[in-house]
C-alpha cells in the first residue's frame, strides 16, 4: 500500500470513528449516569462529598460537574441532601439549604454546628466499579 492510499485508509477510520461518537453518548452523560448511581448509593443517615461522589464515579476532579449534576436533575429522582461540600458544610444558600438540612436530620443525621458530624455519617464508597 503506498503512502496516499494509507492516508485515505486513517482519514476514512477516523471519520468513521467521529460518526460512531457523534451519533452516539455524550461524554458528559456518561460522566452523569457514574453521579447518578454513586449518589443513589448513599445509604440513609449517611452523606458524602461532591469530591467524593466525583472521585467515587471515576472523575477525581469534577466535584463542580457533580454540583452542576445535581442541580440540573429534577427533586425527586435521587437522594440529593446527602451529597455536601467539603468539612461537612451544607454549601446551598437560603431555604434550599433549611429544606436540606431538615431532611438530613429527618434521616438521622446529627450535624456540630452549621457542619454534619462526619466521623459519624460519612459514607465510605466502595472500589471503583466501571459497570
Amino acid at each position: 500500500m503506498n503512502a496516499c492510499a494509507k492516508r485515505n485508509a486513517s482519514y476514512s477510520f477516523k471519520k468513521l470513528i467521529r460518526s460512531i461518537i457523534k451519533a452516539g453518548v455524550r461524554p458528559n452523560q456518561l460522566r452523569d449516569a457514574a453521579f447518578r448511581q454513586r449518589i443513589l448509593s448513599i445509604p440513609r443517615g449517611k452523606v458524602a462529598t461532591y469530591g467524593q461522589v466525583a472521585a467515587a464515579a471515576g472523575y477525581p476532579l469534577y466535584h463542580r460537574a457533580v454540583a452542576r449534576f445535581s442541580r440540573t436533575t429534577p427533586l425527586e429522582s435521587m437522594p440529593w441532601q446527602r451529597v455536601i461540600g467539603s468539612g461537612g458544610y451544607i454549601k446551598l444558600r437560603f431555604e434550599a439549604a433549611a429544606e436540606q438540612r431538615l431532611r438530613l436530620e429527618l434521616e438521622g443525621v446529627k450535624f456540630r454546628g452549621r457542619r454534619v458530624d462526619l466521623s459519624a455519617h460519612q459514607h465510605m464508597f466502595g472500589a471503583w466499579d466501571p459497570d
